[in-house]
């Protein structure tokens, strides 16, 4: 499972964290939110400390500085797409158990609720604004991630060496699960029974394995059309 699920109210007892596990916590939720609202630069740390009901030395204190909680609150609640490759790489998978992997993990955040519409806000925001963040997340997590679906799928298309159209085959099978994020606002709009439950979210993703599997199949096709096509012909052999 990815990521580290953040309570939308920190300030309710739980009696199972201690004080400083809360106060970690509700210093990380109001940063999330108010970096995802005003970015990085238009955002102070007095202003998230207040926003916490905590002092500024405790940014300090959990996260180093200014630049340590944002890393954090840009990483900590979706955790990083590296952390699922686990789910879908075992070579003794089949094809629909990897792409299972892959969408288990991938769509597990969703089930946060408001928490991860602002991890997605913040994303958005880094790629406009940013800050150095999400080039770490491309090199550290993104990049690692899609090497490792590459390897499955030449695995199961019988490839020696991944080709441009393996690439895009796997950059179309990532983007299935990447329009959950940027698009549920949208899709609230228009048909929110799709998002509303934990099982609406299993139920996406089981039909999201299905076309990723209709496209691998149809790359295998395509693939042995193509041979075909460069194989000589009986007649110009005699």
């Amino acid at each position: 499972m990815r990521g580290v699920t953040i309570s939308s109210n920190p300030f309710s007892p739980n009696p199972l964290r201690s004080d400083g596990e809360a106060s970690r916590q509700r210093l990380l939720l109001a940063a999330l939110r108010l970096f995802a609202e005003q970015g990085f630069a238009k955002t102070a740390i007095r202003e998230i400390a207040a926003a916490a009901h905590t002092n500024v030395a405790a940014i300090a204190y959990y996260f180093g500085d200014k630049q340590g909680l944002y890393r954090a609150a840009f990483t900590e609640p979706m955790g990083s797409c590296k952390n699922d490759i686990a789910l879908f790489d075992n070579p003794a998978l089949t094809l629909r158990e990897a792409l299972a992997g892959v969408y288990s993990g991938f769509l597990e955040p969703l089930k946060q609720g408001e928490d991860v519409q602002l991890c997605t806000r913040l994303h958005m925001r880094e790629m406009v604004e940013p800050t150095g963040a999400w080039a770490e997340e491309i090199d550290n997590g993104i990049r690692p991630y899609h090497q490792a679906l590459v390897v499955v799928l030449c695995r199961h298309l019988g490839l020696s060496q991944p080709d441009d159209a393996l690439h895009r085959l796997v950059f179309s099978i990532i983007s299935q699960g990447v329009f959950m994020f940027v698009g549920r606002d949208v899709v609230q709009a228009i048909s929110p029974q799709l998002v509303e439950s934990h099982a609406a979210i299993d139920t996406w993703a089981d039909h999201l394995v299905e076309a990723a599997l209709s496209m691998v199949a149809h790359e295998h096709t395509r693939r042995q059309a193509v041979a075909a096509a460069l194989q000589p012909s009986k007649e110009t052999l005699q």
